[in-house]
């Protein structure tokens, strides 16, 4: 178990490919850590995307990642809604004890 967690601004230290597919593992698809709500994604028709779509987007601009993205040793959470955030407290506080 990890001691700290660390705090990284991907804006101006982005992501690399190779971490974006450590990320993903703990996930079903590229598209559950894809941000969705992204303005540069309204205007897209992603009525055929495929999952390489999302990682190459993802990758293309930061804004595409959800955020945040917490990974724990047996969990993963990515994103700011209500639950996950809370679910993301939980872990951590359990971290601490």
């Amino acid at each position: 178990m990890p001691d700290s967690i660390e705090l990284r601004e991907i804006k101006s230290s982005p992501i690399t490919s190779e971490e974006l597919k450590q990320i993903k593992k703990h996930f079903s698809s590229y598209e559950e850590l894809f941000n969705k709500r992204a303005i540069k994604f309204r205007s897209m028709d992603a009525s055929a995307f495929e999952d390489s779509d999302y990682q190459k987007l993802i990758l293309s601009d930061y804004t595409f990642l959800k955020r945040p993205v917490l990974l724990l040793a047996d969990k993963a959470f990515a994103g700011n809604s209500k639950s996950i955030v809370e679910l993301m407290s939980l872990s951590i506080e359990g971290m601490r004890s």
